[in-house]
């Protein structure tokens, strides 16, 4: 834990850091740092015998970093974070530093179940490098969750955190959509600099970027699946699992979507929504990582107790891609 004079010291610090933190976070303009653009959620390699891969880690940073994304989110949702130590945690982000160029963003998963231990984290995770801390929704007394709760909440993470803050609201895994109007609230925080929202509803995620429009505030969808949806209602990027496959395709309908090549971004979305499906909602990281194996990265087992995909599983899997022309 973090005593009384650890604590004093963080608050002292924290606008020297925050004047300090790569990609200009207060510039002469005063503008938070910027974080539009298409992250993978990179995942986290294992051995056959459950332990980290750093090696293989690399290798996959290596191949992905040929591609033009913003940056990458480690320790989110797809990096198996619940079932890491936090010492591995740590030691994840170290390795994904050194391995990226300074000008990605590195977006490190910090969140915890208590206030404490997330400010802990998060503190923890920009001493290794971590340009910004996304935070996921505390949800194991959901039923308490609230919009005071969680303001309070990430008011507290954000008044203590060496580096920007991210919101995360991943209703699919923590049952708990983090609500519009506790968001726009938290929007009008310095140090609060956007949020991933993965639960794939496109109207709340135009209404999250009404209503803090005021704010230098930005929106990433939280999925490839309703990229361009989300393109269209203001979102300025994703964080999408079927970067770490088709990375190429992903940052092309980024480009589509930008430059309002509508047409074409709608027919290449199209073909991306079966196989986003299915490496998220259908297979999840099991289904991922397979698909990593198949398409020339180290995906690799899960850590327990996630379980390899069945044979049917795996055939479904592959249909997914084939029927769309990408395998």
């Amino acid at each position: 834990m973090l005593g009384p004079r650890v604590w004093s010291s963080v608050r002292q610090g924290l606008s020297r850091a925050l004047s300090s933190t790569v990609g200009g976070w207060a510039s002469g303009e005063g503008r938070k740092v910027d974080i539009s653009g298409v992250y993978p959620p990179v995942t986290t390699p294992f051995t056959a015998t459950a332990e980290v891969d750093y090696g293989k880690l690399e290798e996959n940073l290596h191949k992905l970093g040929t591609f033009p994304f913003r940056g990458f989110v480690v320790q989110g949702s797809n990096g198996e974070f619940p079932f890491l130590t936090s010492s591995e945690r740590l030691e994840v982000v170290t390795r994904v530093r050194q391995a990226l160029p300074r000008d990605k963003l590195l977006l490190a998963g910090s969140g915890c179940e208590s206030t404490q231990a997330t400010v802990e984290m998060t503190v923890s995770m920009a001493q290794v490098g971590a340009d910004a801390a996304m935070v996921v929704t505390p949800c194991y007394y959901h039923g308490r969750m609230n919009s005071a709760a969680l303001i309070h909440h990430y008011t507290k993470v954000a008044d203590l955190s060496p580096i920007p803050v991210v919101l995360y609201s991943v209703p699919a895994n923590t049952g708990l959509d983090l609500p519009v109007d506790a968001v726009v609230t938290l929007s009008q925080h310095p140090n609060i600099v956007g949020i991933k929202d993965s639960g794939g509803d496109v109207t709340r995620i135009g209404l999250i970027v009404h209503k803090t429009r005021r704010q230098d505030f930005q929106v990433l969808a939280g999925s490839a699946g309703f990229l361009l949806a989300s393109y269209a209602v203001g979102a300025v990027g994703g964080v999408c699992a079927l970067a770490n496959v088709l990375g190429a395709q992903v940052c092309q309908l980024e480009r589509l979507c930008l430059t309002g090549q509508w047409e074409d971004a709608q027919k290449l979305q199209h073909r991306l929504i079966e196989p986003n499906t299915a490496v998220t909602r259908r297979f999840g990281i099991p289904g991922l990582k397979k698909t990593m194996d198949w398409f020339g990265y180290y995906g690799g087992p899960c850590r327990a107790p996630l379980r390899e995909l069945s044979a049917d599983q795996e055939e479904a899997l592959r249909l997914d891609f084939t029927s769309n022309g990408w395998l």
